[in-house]
Parts: C-alpha cells; structure tokens; sequence
C-alpha cells in the first residue's frame, strides 16, 4: 500500500507516518517543515512541500494510495484563539487542494483529521455538561476559527464524497499528547503545558 502522510512533520503525523511504515507500507510524507519528533528514519520518501500551493498537492498525491490529511496550521489553545485569519486561510487552502489533488489522482481513500473544536460552546459550559456525540455538531457553535475551519472542511469532504463517490473518513481528534510532543513555546497542548509548570516549578511536591 502506498501511502501519504500530510503533516508528516508533525507530532501526529510523525507517529502515524511511523507506525504505518513499521506495518510494512511505502510511506510518503509532507509537510512544510520537520520539527524532529522522531529522531530514526519513519518513511520511504520525504516531501518538503507547501500544501496552500495546488501544484505540490499533485505533486505529493501522485501514485498515491491512501491519504492520511493531518497538515494544519495549529497549536494548543492558546495558539488557536488568539490567531484567526492566518489559520483559516492556510487550513482552507491545504484542505481543499488536498481535496482536488486526491480526486484528481484517483486516490482510493482519503482520512481527514478534524478536530473536538468543531462542537458547540453551549454545549460545554456547565461543569456537568454530557458527553459529546457527532450529531452535536449541529447546529453549530465552534469556540474558534480553528474549529469553524476544521466543520467547514468535514462539509467540504461531504460534498466530494457525495458528488465524486470518494471514499473519505473523518475524525474528532481531542486533545493528543504524549512521547515527544510539544512541551514549550505557545503551541503546545494544555496537558503538555501543566506538566512543564508541574516539573519546572520550585516544589513540585
């Protein structure tokens, strides 16, 4: 199986570009820049590549398999409520080339990675508020740019999966951290972010 990791210099796609290649599959990665979370070699072919540009979309979704959609201009909270237009912009641009790309190069399967955002603020402010299911999507109320971008792109994927027959799957991802993700610098994930008040503070105990 050949497959293409967007993101692939990411923490996530790095793992999942990791463990797709150890599972005996060609793996192709991409992304703008590699920031270094897996020191060994995780793929077959390494993309340098700005995906808000159309042409390296075809370029990377050539003789491609399936795709796993994980590239995004992101960080933790406190990235994606202070910064708006460069977010939606850059996300929107990379999704829906992505989108075309894979059409166009008769990719079998397409993932797109969503993100828990995309679910209503009045649905979670109450300290006793129940457990969110899909359909609570709707009608929608995301607490960010980030997550109008990321519901926008889950219509986008319906709409190619409705009109081109496109075999697409989409996930919620929540918050994701763990074994080298981002512990500093503004974009890290607020687990992340608690641990490195807990360790660096004078008493921990």
């Amino acid at each position: 199986m050949k497959i293409l990791v967007t993101g692939g210099g990411g923490f996530i796609g790095s793992h999942l570009a990791k463990r797709l290649h150890q599972d005996g599959n060609f793996v192709r990665v991409a992304d703008v820049k590699y920031d270094g979370y897996i020191k060994d070699k995780y793929y077959d072919e390494k993309e340098i590549a700005d995906l808000r540009i159309f042409r390296n979309c075809m370029k990377v979704t050539e003789g491609i398999d399936y795709v796993y959609d994980l590239a995004a201009n992101m960080g933790g909270i406190g990235f994606i409520t202070t910064v708006g237009a460069e977010v939606m912009h850059d996300n929107v641009l990379i999704n829906t080339h992505m989108l075309e790309a894979s059409r166009i190069n008769q990719v079998k399967r397409y993932f797109f990675s969503s993100s828990a955002c995309v679910y209503p603020t009045f649905l979670q402010i109450k300290e006793n508020a129940k457990g969110l299911k899909e359909a609570d999507a709707y009608p929608a109320d995301p607490d960010s740019f980030y997550g109008w971008e990321k519901l926008f792109t889950e219509k986008i994927c319906e709409s190619y999966q409705r009109d081109y027959k496109m075999d697409i799957r989409i996930a919620r991802y929540h918050n994701i951290y763990g074994p080298e993700g981002t512990y500093q610098g503004g974009k890290e994930k607020s687990p992340a972010a608690l641990c490195r008040k807990i360790a660096q503070a004078d008493d921990p105990g």
